[in-house]
Order: C-alpha cells, then sequence, then structure tokens
C-alpha cells in the first residue's frame, strides 16, 4: 500500500474525501474488474470452443 498523502483531493463541495467514499469507490473499481475479467475469459472460452 500506498503510504502517500494526497491533501488535494477534494469532492465537488469542497470537502474532502471520507473514507467510506474512498472503501466503496475501490470497491466499485474491484467490482468493474471481476466482472470484466470473467466476460474476457468467457469470451475467449467461447472463442475457442467455436474455433474448434
Amino acid at each position: 500500500m500506498s503510504t502517500t498523502h494526497v491533501t488535494s483531493a477534494r469532492t465537488s463541495d469542497g470537502a474532502l474525501p471520507r473514507v467510506r467514499h474512498q472503501a466503496r469507490d475501490v470497491v466499485v473499481l474491484m467490482a468493474f474488474s471481476a466482472v470484466t475479467s470473467v466476460l474476457t475469459a468467457a469470451g475467449l472460452l467461447l472463442l475457442t470452443r467455436l474455433g474448434s
């Protein structure tokens, strides 16, 4: 994990983001990454099944 402190990150209303907002963003990014990986793997599997 990074130990770099970011002090200039602000939300649209000028407040610093809360940890729960950052955690929500991380979970959304992880879910997007997982879905993208599964869909890519399923697509490649489908292509190899159709090709043989």
